[in-house]
């Protein structure tokens, strides 16, 4: 008899999502936005998403054995809960909730699951219901899905599970072991995006638009130091400034933010727009350079010893999604691997909660090679999808679906690329991607201006040939799924410019054939006609949207940008211009 485990994430915080385990194979995965087109889906349960993971397993409901949570009960004993009352003193009424009532948001969330699972039509009384600390769940997505066999270092920074916002631990022998956490607001995720939401961006989405504003600013000409008291082993977020809540938020229309009033006397005015100037593209750099200096000075301090050991470092939580972070960590010596959880932030804990759930089980989940864990449409799918939408598109049926694209791009026209599977977690990875020629100049600024509609200094990724990557890098490591930075050769800075941030870096999808055979033979084909195996990548979504899962989504974007060409399946539309 299989096993089947699904994990559910939701509801207490952002990404909502579901994964399915048969065994130890993660059969499905998927973020709840994707289906009910609202980004991040705050608040949400994953309905859709859990429906879509047990449709395409083919699996009834009354089959599953275990769901699995991202979220527990956190004893009275625990110092979590005391750290959380004492530095929530100035506002009195969470500080009381933390010691008296410490577990409601997790009754609260257990109640919503169960709920969750009557519409899906499993008897909550039927299923075994594994609960996993939030960061236990971030740890067992990296380490049980590393592939690692000897000790490794487990890492994990994100703004906050239940208390815990920085976990370092160990695992060996598929065990996980923890080493040190850190409670809420001392927390690196929260210090980042309160940064985030004073340089104009929404926290939990645009941390990574801070991250591409960085290169462009001098990290030299200011002082963050006051907003964190780090003795290189402990650290203290100033609440006076940032992680604030309560009577300390700065408040604009009505709403409250992570930052205080002092904060901006201190600063100057919270940015507003889309221009990145200073002295903001200086605050984004010296935040950045913060926010790294501290992280790798934690990992030497806890963590040291077990990566000289063994090199091997498993990441996750929504902090691993930094990639420059991510590049200083392979720079390090010591580091001979270093696997990032694809998706890292909150969406990853439904995968990380059931990984774990089976290991408590006897069963090692298998390692994770790719992420084309959502659905998939047939050629009749995109047809009807075509023939029912409002534009009337014209649509041709072609073979040679890689040759023709590649000729397309090589002509310097961007394609929307909709094929296979989607993508989980975050990036865009051929799955449902917006692709582009990287040695035709100004095409990522076209994409930006006339199809993204985002910021002008958004970097682009490179998706590339997995033979490739040790040509075109500086260093030669696992690159599959945009997770790392890596310093891009002299001259290849000039063969494919496009892809190039501003700092001399590029985020790469390193790719293996075997995982996306078509994608894979577009970068060939491309290689034919251009002498370079890389394809320009980005989402195939406009800015505040997610990602596009089915054919009509992909129509709807196509026609709402100023995209010519897009290609589902073998199914190819043209603007008629």
């Amino acid at each position: 008899m299989s096993t089947i485990v699904l994990g559910i994430s939701g509801a207490l915080n952002h990404d909502p999502s579901a994964a399915l385990y048969v065994d130890e194979k993660l059969v499905a995965a998927a973020e709840e936005e994707r289906f009910i087109r609202d980004k991040h889906a705050k608040g949400k349960m994953p309905l859709e998403a859990a429906k879509f993971c047990l449709e395409y397993a083919g699996i009834k409901p009354d089959a599953v054995d275990v769901v699995a949570v991202p979220f527990a009960p956190i004893s009275i004993l625990s110092p979590a809960r005391w750290h959380f009352a004492k530095r929530y003193w100035y506002a009195p009424d969470r500080a009381l909730d933390a010691l008296l009532n410490g577990n409601r948001r997790y009754r609260r969330y257990r109640e919503r699951v169960f709920g969750l699972l009557r519409e899906l039509g499993i008897d909550p009384a039927n299923v075994e219901f594994e609960p996993v600390e939030h960061h236990l769940a971030h740890a067992s997505s990296a380490y049980h899905l590393s592939g690692f066999q000897e000790k490794t270092a487990i890492m994990g920074v994100d703004g906050k599970g239940e208390y815990a916002t920085t976990f370092f631990g160990y695992g060996e022998n598929g065990r996980i072991h923890k080493i040190k956490e850190f409670y809420d607001p001392d927390s690196l995720g929260g210090l980042y995006g309160a940064i985030t939401q004073y340089l104009g961006f929404e926290m939990l989405d645009g941390e990574y638009k801070v991250m591409g504003m960085a290169p462009y600013g001098d990290p030299s000409k200011y002082d963050f130091s006051r907003l964190i008291d780090f003795d290189g082993k402990n650290f203290k977020i100033n609440t006076h400034l940032v992680n604030t809540v309560g009577v300390r938020r700065y408040k604009q229309d009505g709403v409250g933010f992570y930052f205080s009033q002092k904060l901006v006397d201190w600063l100057g005015p919270k940015r507003e727009g889309d221009i990145a100037d200073e002295p903001y593209i200086d605050y984004a750099a010296t935040i950045q350079a913060l926010f790294e200096e501290v992280v790798l000075k934690l990992m030497d301090y806890y963590l040291g010893d077990i990566i000289k050991e063994t090199g091997k470092l498993a990441f996750s939580g929504g902090g691993a999604l930094n990639v420059k972070l991510n590049q200083k960590i392979i720079a390090r010596d010591e580091v001979k691997e270093l696997f990032v959880q694809p998706a890292s932030g909150d969406a990853g804990t439904a995968v990380g909660a059931a990984s774990y759930a089976l290991k408590l089980r006897g069963i090692q989940p298998e390692p994770m090679g790719h992420v084309y864990l959502g659905p998939k449409y047939s050629n009749d799918e995109c047809i009807r999808a075509c023939e029912q939408h409002p534009e009337n598109p014209k649509y041709e049926i072609i073979d040679q679906v890689p040759q023709r694209i590649a000729k397309i791009l090589a002509d310097g026209n961007p394609v929307a690329w909709f094929q296979g599977r989607m993508e989980f977690g975050p990036r865009a990875l051929g799955g449902r991607s917006i692709v582009g020629c990287p040695s035709v100049k100004g095409v990522a600024d076209r994409i930006n201006e006339q199809i993204k509609f985002r910021e002008r200094w958004r970097p682009f990724c490179p998706s590339m040939l997995d033979r490739v990557a040790p040509e075109m890098f500086k260093v030669d490591h696992p690159a599959p799924f945009m997770t790392f930075t890596f310093e891009v050769e002299e001259e290849w800075k000039t063969r494919v410019p496009e892809v190039v941030h501003e700092d001399g870096t590029a985020r790469a999808q390193a790719l293996k054939r075997e995982y996306n055979p078509r994608y894979y033979e577009l970068m060939e084909e491309m290689e034919k006609l251009t002498g370079n195996g890389v394809v320009l990548n980005t989402s195939l979504n406009r800015r505040g949207e997610p990602m596009v899962c089915s054919p009509t989504d992909a129509l709807n974007m196509f026609f709402g940008s100023d995209l010519q060409y897009l290609i589902m399946e073998d199914v190819l539309v043209i603007k008629n211009n």
